[in-house]
């Protein structure tokens, strides 16, 4: 599947410290550790609806994440996926009453041309659930093979699961208890009381097909993945096993991410399928989470087509932690269109304070944990020295506006 463009990305003098990160599995920030190059596998969209803020909160974050590892002077192998076959997606289609491929396809074009809008580096490899049924397939006959798999006695839908209790681990990366497993599961896409199963929490693999829905031949039956399995295969075959980080939003804790790393871990005998799990807070509206069955989303496609400027929709998720449940207001929005335009104003300056000391800063505060609302804070004091015309530096302005666009991803040229 076709990415989207990479934008230009300024060099910067200089280097920042070592990037720390909350981990999740461990519940304290850790450092990051790769190699000469870094491994990044960030759950995509499934493309039945426009990209929401929520959506957009998550991939400027893992952005961040991606320009600080740049800086650091490693490569950055980033893997994304797309899940183009799933029941919303499905449900959406025939609602509308278009085709379920159409539909996909349109929602993942205007999600790259949201992701170009607000300046996210592009995954070097970003696959779609289709592309991938073979890789599911080859990795669902190994579970099968090992007994970390089964198939459900039912003559008509004779569904592949995944025993929950494969692993000696599971569980770990949430850290959640019995209760709170059995209720995300049920709330997020899992089929607690479906015929058959061994065990509440197993986790379909591979869906037998039924009528009306699209279907590819396996060894055992026609059908289609099961959601977990789909990041699994796509991320095994291209990051391995114990790759740097694996993220998404924290409503992919559980069941999405234990269970892909479940599956990850007994596939290849490994105790830990990503070295750091990473996940992001939720972005709400007015007081309210922002939901589809509310229908209280903010599209990033909308405000673009109200011709808001995408820099300020990213100075706007940029201000808090991106690990912290936020609201989405009007204020939020004038907040930072306010702040964008003081800023482009002083980078329009013929000279201004030493730029070295902010971006030492912006990169440290970075590297703590992607703290950006302290990152936002250090440049909006740079920007105020030179509001009250302090500083005769004539290189200041152009050496902090590379330096914004290329650790925060603000054009402000």
């Amino acid at each position: 599947m076709q990415s989207w463009p990479d934008p230009a990305v300024p060099v910067v003098p200089g280097s920042g410290p070592a990037l720390r990160l909350f981990d999740t599995a461990d519940r304290a920030v850790r450092p990051v550790t790769p190699g000469p190059t870094a491994t990044m596998y960030v759950c995509g969209i499934t493309p039945y609806d426009a990209t929401h803020l929520g959506h957009a909160a998550t991939y400027v974050t893992f952005d961040q994440v991606n320009r600080v590892l740049r800086d650091l002077g490693h490569e950055v192998n980033y893997v994304q996926n797309v899940t183009d076959v799933d029941d919303p997606l499905f449900e959406r289609a025939d609602r509308d009453g278009v085709d379920w491929r159409d539909l996909g396809r349109r929602e993942t074009q205007l999600f790259r041309d949201d992701m170009t809008a607000l300046r996210v580096l592009p995954p070097r490899d970003y696959i779609g659930a289709i592309e991938s049924i073979g890789e599911v397939i080859e990795v669902v006959e190994k579970l099968l093979a090992s007994g970390a798999a089964y198939v459900v006695d039912d003559a008509e839908y004779p569904d592949v699961y995944f025993r929950a209790d494969a692993t000696e681990q599971f569980g770990y990366e949430s850290g959640y208890d019995a209760q709170t497993m059995a209720t995300f599961f049920a709330e997020r896409g899992g089929d607690p009381d479906r015929p058959g199963k061994r065990d509440p929490l197993d986790a379909l693999l591979w869906r037998a097909v039924r009528p009306g829905e699209p279907s590819w031949e396996s060894p055992f039956g026609p059908g289609r993945p099961g959601w977990h399995i789909e990041c699994s295969a796509i991320a095994l075959n291209r990051l391995g096993v114990e790759f740097d980080i694996q993220g998404g939003g924290n409503d992919l804790i559980f069941p999405h991410h234990e269970f892909s790393a479940a599956h990850g871990e007994a596939l290849t005998n490994t105790r830990r399928f990503a070295r750091h799990y990473v996940h992001t807070g939720m972005v709400g509206l007015d007081g309210e989470k922002m939901s589809k069955s509310r229908g209280n989303l903010v599209f990033v496609s909308v405000l673009r087509r109200d011709k808001v400027d995408p820099a300020a929709i990213r100075l706007a998720l940029l201000a808090e932690h991106y690990r912290a449940d936020r609201m989405w207001t009007d204020e939020t929005l004038q907040t930072a269109l306010t702040r964008l335009g003081r800023w482009r104003s002083a980078a329009a300056s013929s000279n201004g304070p030493d730029a070295a000391p902010v971006i030492a800063r912006i990169r440290q505060h970075l590297a703590d944990d992607l703290d950006t609302p302290k990152a936002l804070a250090a440049v909006d004091a740079w920007a105020d020295d030179v509001r009250q015309g302090i500083g005769t530096d004539p290189d200041a302005p152009a050496q902090l506006s590379a330096a914004v666009d290329a650790l925060l991803g603000i054009e402000l040229h």
